[in-house]
């Protein structure tokens, strides 16, 4: 007999974030204006399910701009990119729609700044990420990357006096925390950016899940693997002392996870869509589950508009 928990807790919020929607939307509207290939560099965002259905539409995706043929359309992905990206497809004539989201724009101005005012600048983050690497390329000869309190431990700075940190958006609130306290021990001059770099979907879906961790025996979140900001939610509901689980969808639910769980809560990674979260519900409700409640802890109602270059086509094509 399969084993159904007697209630299902969903976070809220939970899911696609602002920027999230804006890159996607980007994509889908490059496509009804300009049709099928339009190539995007690198995951637009970081989830199986969504990249699948835009390959579906004619999305095709790519590890270079290198690889987009001449004149042809090529969308960056929310991550950013590095100046020496645009200026490669500048070169090779493609037009180029930046979807970056506008919360990492805002960390590559302050790395900039920094580097103009010549700071060492300690970007906290993870080796590889593609946030990581567009940031970087923002001023390379400035920026030395750490990922946990022992590399700060380790970093050698030239001018303990000209020291400044910048954080990639999508980690875990505490951690960074820690990090930059550990920084300040270290560097008592160090400065940071005026309002913090965290993304606010990263902080309300972590507030959401440390809630959601205290009510429940079993926290699944819905999210793939290369994504930085689901897999911090399940590291959140592991230190809240609830069992948690990183899924892509209901199909890796596994028995043994249920086992004796009277109640699950359910949260997704702010590049997941909705439709994830209710397939899962389904996959409980088909099992016996009526409970299924909210669990209300933010409301969000950021927004960010189209890119330029596509409110700009979409108002020329509707004149």
């Amino acid at each position: 007999m399969k084993t159904a928990p007697e209630k299902i807790l969903l976070a809220a919020p939970r899911g696609y974030c602002a920027g999230v929607e804006r890159a996607v939307q980007a994509v889908e509207a490059a496509l009804e204006l300009y049709g099928a290939p339009v190539y995007v560099r690198k995951e637009i965002v970081h989830n199986k399910h969504v990249v699948d259905e835009l390959r579906a539409r004619g999305a095709v995706f790519v590890e270079s701009e290198d690889e987009v043929p001449e004149d042809a359309t090529v969308v960056f992905s929310a991550h950013g990119v590095a100046p020496s990206v645009h200026a490669n497809a500048r070169r090779r004539r493609l037009r180029t729609i930046d979807a970056t989201c506008p919360l990492v724009t805002k960390v590559h101005v302050e790395a900039r700044k920094f580097a103009a005012d010549d700071y060492t600048i300690v970007l906290i983050g993870h080796l590889g990420h593609e946030e990581v690497e567009g940031t970087m390329g923002e001023a390379p000869g400035n920026i030395v990357l750490v990922e946990s309190e022992e590399d700060v431990d380790r970093l050698e700075i030239k001018d303990p006096a000209r020291v400044a940190y910048i954080t990639q958006t999508t980690l875990s609130v505490d951690e960074t925390r820690a990090i930059i306290n550990r920084l300040r021990q270290r560097f008592p001059e160090i400065v940071g950016p005026r309002t913090d770099d965290i993304c606010y979907a990263t902080t309300n879906r972590q507030t959401a899940v440390k809630q959601l961790a205290r009510r429940c025996d079993l926290v699944l979140v819905i999210g793939s693997r290369n994504s930085s900001n689901s897999n911090r939610l399940v590291e959140v509901a592991r230190e809240c002392g609830a069992e948690s689980h990183l899924i892509d969808n209901e199909s890796q639910v596994r028995e043994e996870w249920l086992a004796g769980k009277r109640s699950i809560g359910i949260t997704s990674g702010a590049s997941a869509p909705e439709q994830l979260v209710q397939r899962l519900v389904e996959f409980f409700r088909d099992r016996g589950t009526t409970d299924v409640e909210e669990l209300d802890v933010i409301r969000e109602d950021v927004r960010f508009m189209l890119p330029k270059s596509i409110r700009q086509a979409l108002a020329g094509a509707s004149a």
